[in-house]
């Protein structure tokens, strides 16, 4: 594989821009405000389903790399295809997962003509169905669409700032122009995990927030 060469000037930008966005989140957390990711459509591949969509040769190749570590958007994309219409060009998340899952919104899942149940990433109970096509192949993901729960990865150590508990359920409430508050908010808590709220486009859309400077606060739910 060939290497990617990166100029010094290149390189400062980066760090620049990343010292200012550490310098942000610090500020924002002394305000106990929590950075927002937010998710588009998108599909978690196991690695026989892959190989089925892209052959046997081709490799889950990281395009960007997303805020949780070790999390990647991979330059591979599908297309869905419901019974009403079809949407192209859906971003495979890697690393590979052991079970197929692809998660979309509500207005996709009606645009789709889908059932999406709202579920937490993994459960998979009422899921939906659609047919999966790769450059390949194609696959049939029977009962493996959902609409994520939005939730909030954190490490033990906000767990700790935010006095919450695995797998509690809280409040959200947006900070900006549009605020809104969102309710049955999923903690999910890992020594690994990099503090952020995952609220898909609808939530985005309704609230008012884009992928810069969005952020929400906790409050205690109903």
């Amino acid at each position: 594989m060939k290497s990617i060469q990166f100029s010094d000037e290149q390189l400062s930008k980066v760090a620049h821009k990343l010292l200012q966005q550490i310098k942000e989140t610090q500020k924002r957390s002394e305000k106990n405000q929590i950075p927002v990711g937010i998710s588009n459509r998108h599909i978690h591949l196991s690695q026989p389903d892959f190989v089925t969509l892209f052959g046997s040769g081709a490799e889950l190749s990281p395009k960007s790399y997303l805020s949780q570590p070790g999390q990647f958007a991979a330059n591979q994309t599908v297309t869905v295809v419901g019974t009403k219409k079809t949407i192209h060009h859906v971003r495979v998340l890697g690393p590979f997962r052991s079970v197929s899952q692809l998660e979309i919104s509500r207005t996709d899942s009606f645009q789709l003509g889908i059932k999406a149940p709202v579920n937490e990433s993994g459960n998979l109970s009422n899921a939906g169905s659609a047919l999966i096509v790769g450059p390949k192949g194609v696959i049939h993901l029977e009962q493996h669409v959902i609409t994520a729960k939005r939730h909030i990865h954190m490490s033990p150590e906000d767990a700790k700032r935010f006095n919450v508990v695995q797998g509690e359920a809280v409040a959200v409430k947006t900070v900006g122009e549009r605020p809104a508050a969102f309710y049955d908010t999923i903690v999910r808590i890992n020594d690994h995990f990099r503090l952020e709220c995952h609220l898909d486009m609808d939530e985005a859309n309704a609230a008012g927030l884009g992928n810069k400077n969005a952020f929400v606060e906790i409050i205690k739910d109903r």
